[in-house]
């Protein structure tokens, strides 16, 4: 079981912060370091300095860290015309030598679209399809040749497709709860398959859907990588698990049926449980991103036991 810890800055982080994450995280051992990818705060936290973009925080990432890949969940299709897209990820894997990962989803935070001037189109869903298949059609063509592709919502003639990833292959994450139009673009397009906040049962019952979809398209079920994103609270003792679980406007009982909650062992419990549902990775969404000893504590009691 592969565990990456997921940020989510727009609650309230700087680059510097977020630094002093993934620098933890590439020193305790984690797999890799992801961030949401929105402007505007959710729920109550006033959200300050203000937002950090993710793909220029993963570029500046990129030359600080040696080993950890970096990604988003999800960049959201709304923000960035594709071809500009597939040229920012492919630079910014240059200068992680070759270590992104691209998850990209529909959009779907209407009031950061409102407060920072950005269209929000209805058609969301059919605009990400063809965002998904020009990325990594601009990324598979050959060096040389050029890339056309004539859409509903998008038209490229003669691209010359550059430039390339470090990597010969960025993997994709296509994620969330649909259950027909998302298993079907995850098999099309998709590495992996990230089924975020959802219970054991109903992420067992999209993997399914989702293998089923790849299997209708010709690949392997087992093609693709499964995973979950889920909130993480871990404490030695139940003072603590409250303790952190306040720290992030939570109540420790809710997490636990939610979240990652509870003890090391608890912990590592449930984790088995989400194993069993098919799942290979964990995206641990860390909300209090000062609490490095939580970092060290999920490191030394909760991945040693999973690996």
């Amino acid at each position: 079981m592969d565990l990456r810890i997921f940020t989510e800055p727009q609650q309230g982080a700087t680059y510097d912060t977020l630094l002093a994450v993934a620098k933890a995280t590439e020193d305790l051992g984690f797999d890799a370091f992801f961030r949401s990818d929105h402007y505007l705060r959710m729920g109550t936290v006033d959200g300050l300095p203000g937002p950090t973009d993710a793909w220029i925080t993963l570029a500046g990432l990129a030359r600080e860290t040696k080993r950890i890949r970096l990604g988003t969940l999800m960049t959201a299709g709304t923000f960035r015309l594709p071809g500009v897209l597939a040229i920012q990820v492919a630079q910014v894997d240059q200068m992680s030598g070759g270590r992104v990962e691209l998850g990209l989803g529909a959009g779907w935070f209407e009031e950061e679209h409102k407060a920072y001037g950005i269209p929000f189109p209805k058609e969301k869903f059919a605009r990400l399809e063809e965002q998904l298949e020009i990325v990594t059609g601009l990324w598979a063509t050959d060096p040389g040749k050029t890339f056309d592709f004539h859409g509903t919502y998008y038209d490229l003639t003669d691209s010359p497709a550059l430039p390339k990833p470090a990597q010969r292959k960025i993997p994709v994450l296509v994620g969330g709860h649909g259950p027909s139009r998302t298993p079907r673009l995850a098999a099309k397009y998709a590495d992996e398959f990230n089924m975020p906040f959802a219970s054991v049962e109903d992420s067992e019952r999209q993997f399914g859907r989702v293998r089923a979809a790849a299997e209708e398209a010709g690949r392997s079920g087992d093609d693709l990588t499964y995973s979950n994103a889920l909130v993480v609270c871990v404490g030695r003792d139940e003072a603590e698990v409250a303790r952190r679980a306040a720290a992030i406007g939570r109540e420790a009982d809710e997490l636990k049926l939610n979240g990652l909650a509870g003890s090391p062992s608890e912990v590592v419990d449930k984790i088995g449980r989400y194993a069993e549902a098919g799942s290979s990775r964990i995206y641990l969404q860390v909300l209090d991103l000062d609490d490095l000893d939580h970092l060290e504590l999920i490191s030394a009691q909760v991945q040693s036991q999973l690996s």
